[in-house]
């Protein structure tokens, strides 16, 4: 698993405020708070976890134990042109680029909304929405919209490019993340080209 940047990577974006950071610096430090979320991970599920930084490792991990991939020391090496270095790539690509690396066909991401939907749904304590969840986007549909809702704004190209699948389910329900990797259907969006 790819771990988002989570709390860590929200105390870069109130540094990013403050200070004006170079996107560059930004985005390395975003990345360096995906680490610290894995090893938060990795520690809150171990004994059956162990982090690892290289697709080498990743590639010779153990069945049945939870793989953390700490993204920074891969992903900071890489060239602009692989992956811009900017708030527009977030954990979102670098799990899908990470994925494509790695040779998987499709790649799961894990959120706190079941999906992709029509425009953003409200927070539970407002008033009923319009919004509707999709389920099934082709990367060109998700290129046309303004409104990804929530998945970073690179992701969409990068999947023409790398030419993978992607799903997007509610991380919040463990139920949903199991049938999902059992490649059954489950409430999300897919998105494929």
């Amino acid at each position: 698993m790819v771990p988002g940047g989570g709390k860590f990577a929200d105390c870069v974006r109130a540094a990013d405020r403050e200070f004006t950071l170079s996107a560059k610096t930004a985005h390395h430090m975003a990345i360096l708070g995906m680490d610290q979320y894995g090893l938060l991970l990795s520690n809150l599920i171990k004994p059956n976890s162990h982090v690892v930084n290289s697709l080498e490792k990743t590639k010779k991990a153990k069945t049945g134990i939870a793989t953390v991939f700490l993204p920074s020391k891969f992903i900071i090496s890489k060239d602009e042109k692989e992956l811009p270095k900017s708030w527009e790539v977030t954990s979102d690509s670098i799990a899908a680029y990470i994925a494509k690396k790695l040779g998987a066909k499709k790649v799961l991401l894990l959120k706190t909304v079941d999906g992709i939907y029509t425009d953003k749904p409200k927070k539970e304590t407002q008033t009923s929405t319009t919004a509707k969840l999709l389920g099934h986007l082709t990367i060109e549909e998700l290129l046309e919209r303004e409104n990804r809702t929530c998945v970073d704004p690179y992701l969409p190209k990068l999947l023409k490019t790398l030419k993978i699948d992607c799903n997007i389910i509610n991380g919040l329900y463990p139920d949903r993340v199991e049938t999902a990797l059992n490649k059954q259907k489950v409430i999300g969006t897919v998105i494929s080209p």
